[in-house]
């Protein structure tokens, strides 16, 4: 592939611990080398008091740590998520400014729904990238309207359906996206495709803390906004590692884990909120994990440790190559790229496990210190 451009992008990023910088340090240098870094910015970055959320709330981030998501090579952030209205319609202007105050283009989050569907558009090696961004997941509260601010979504639809006569015992569980809404980011796929050379569609979506599993809707709205002309789909939420598949020769990452992703408030301590204590009991019911007391700054689950930096190389003839770096969460919550070594082995076998077991029938291949990934039986040039 001649002079092809290259896009880097990452799961989620909380920067709520003092000296943000420091956590990107052992990235920067790869993260430099691509033409266009695209990152998942998951909570608001306001001074505001406001609290809009149901849900657990993320108290807001100090709005001069986007500039270390700058200066760690980040050109683009996505902003579509279940927090991004944690701090009301104050928290999401805020948001919005910082970060185009500290040069990154956002896409995802508006002051209405036009404008969070409206994607942010750079220009690199002489093609035209789109960045799209949609929130798959709720609370309803996140979602932007003609008259609210908020995000972009996907309305997802779950049905529970009761197999044995059990009254009350597990069901089996369906999802999907309904049509209305999956046929609006449609929409808006094939009219960013219809100016660009490359479309790059986030997906905020996935249960999450739950190893492996890939619900119903994540592949259907994956492959929807495949069909309608996106080149690439970049997953995050689950703050966890999901399985990479290629589908119709065009790479959808489940789920890119976490990144640098630091903060105390999901840490029960004393005087607390009531929602908080809550939910670090929920979490142990429900995920089956309790983080690591050794790292109070990085409440997730042991295996979210284990990440990568997704790679896509573009082509001025519609090619793609795509793959990932593997990466490890340090012992100071930084993610560390890995080479060919021993650790590198490890995430990338894990990251080719959690595949298959999802039903990803997906090839890897290290090339250099990256991990390729193919479709099971796509000819490879040369080979």
């Amino acid at each position: 592939m001649d002079h092809p451009v290259t896009v880097m992008a990452v799961g989620d990023l909380v920067l709520d611990e003092p000296d943000p910088d420091s956590f990107f340090a052992p990235s920067t240098d790869t993260l430099r080398r691509a033409d266009l870094a695209i990152g998942h910015v998951e909570v608001p970055h306001s001074t505001t008091t406001t609290s809009a959320s149901t849900d657990v709330p993320a108290p807001p981030a100090d709005p001069e740590h986007l500039k270390a998501v700058t200066a760690a090579g980040f050109d683009v952030v996505t902003l579509a998520g279940n927090h991004v209205y944690d701090a009301g319609t104050e928290g999401v202007a805020d948001t919005i400014a910082h970060a185009r105050a500290a040069g990154l283009l956002t896409a995802g989050a508006g002051m209405d729904l036009e404008q969070a569907r409206t994607p942010a558009v750079v220009e690199r090696g002489g093609l035209r990238i789109a960045v799209l961004s949609y929130n798959c997941v709720g609370p309803k509260e996140s979602w932007a309207t003609s008259r609210k601010a908020g995000c972009a979504y996907v309305k997802v639809l779950t049905h529970y359906d009761l197999e044995y006569a059990n009254p009350g015992g597990p069901p089996t569980v369906y999802t999907f996206a309904a049509p209305d809404s999956l046929r609006r980011m449609q929409d808006d796929v094939r009219a960013a495709a219809a100016s660009a050379d490359v479309v790059c569609v986030s997906l905020h979506k996935g249960i999450g803390h739950t190893p492996v599993h890939v619900a119903d809707y994540e592949r259907q709205v994956s492959h929807a906004a495949v069909d309608a002309g996106a080149s690439v789909v970049f997953g995050h939420h689950a703050h966890i590692m999901r399985g990479i598949e290629v589908y119709r020769g065009r790479p959808v990452y489940h789920g890119l884990g976490n990144f640098v992703t630091v903060t105390r408030a999901l840490t029960p301590s004393g005087g607390n909120a009531a929602e908080l204590e809550a939910w670090a009991r929920k979490r142990r019911e429900m995920f089956g994990f309790a983080p690591d007391p050794r790292m109070p700054t990085y409440p997730f689950h042991p295996e979210s440790r284990a990440t990568a930096i997704a790679v896509c190389r573009f082509g001025a003839d519609g090619r793609v190559e795509a793959g990932f770096v593997p990466c490890w969460i340090d012992d100071d919550a930084r993610p560390v790229p890995l080479g060919r070594g021993v650790k590198g082995e490890e995430v990338a076998g894990y990251v080719e496990r959690i595949s298959r077991e999802a039903g990803l029938d997906t090839r890897f291949e290290w090339s250099g210190d990256e991990v390729l990934v193919r479709a099971a039986g796509e000819e490879v040039p040369g080979e």
